[in-house]
């Protein structure tokens, strides 16, 4: 059985950084998706970003890109978001989802493509 467990969250001033991080459990090998999606109070749910865990590829949206940054440690099956130049407008609950196979274009913003959810992690970002 798959499982995802996201921490990291917390409240930071604007310019502060956090970083996320999703353990993952139940993966079989090296071959899955982790992708990070944020739901904003009012707000439907929203793609962030999304790592391939078998070649470290990487999709971002536009609006996080150049101030977020994924990576994995395959050693811990853990996943990791690195938040940096937050801003009041990154505050949301952060979940992390998974599914096999890697990450597309595509995928990294679809709901639908992810088989596997954790719980999420609130970010407050005040200004």
């Amino acid at each position: 059985e798959v499982q995802l467990q996201a921490s990291g969250g917390g409240l930071v001033q604007a310019g502060g950084s956090l970083r996320l991080s999703c353990a993952a459990s139940g993966f079989t090998d090296d071959d899955y998706a982790i992708a990070w999606f944020r739901q904003a109070p009012g707000k439907e749910r929203e793609g962030v970003s999304c790592i391939s865990t078998d070649d470290g590829s990487t999709y971002y949206a536009d609006s996080v890109k150049g101030r977020f940054t994924s990576s994995t440690d395959n050693a811990k099956n853990t996943v990791y978001l690195q938040m940096n130049s937050l801003k009041p407008e990154d505050t949301a609950v952060y979940y992390c989802a998974g599914a096999w196979g890697p990450c597309t274009d595509t995928s990294s913003s679809e709901e639908d493509e992810y088989d596997y959810w954790g719980q999420g992690t609130q970010v407050t970002v005040s200004s």
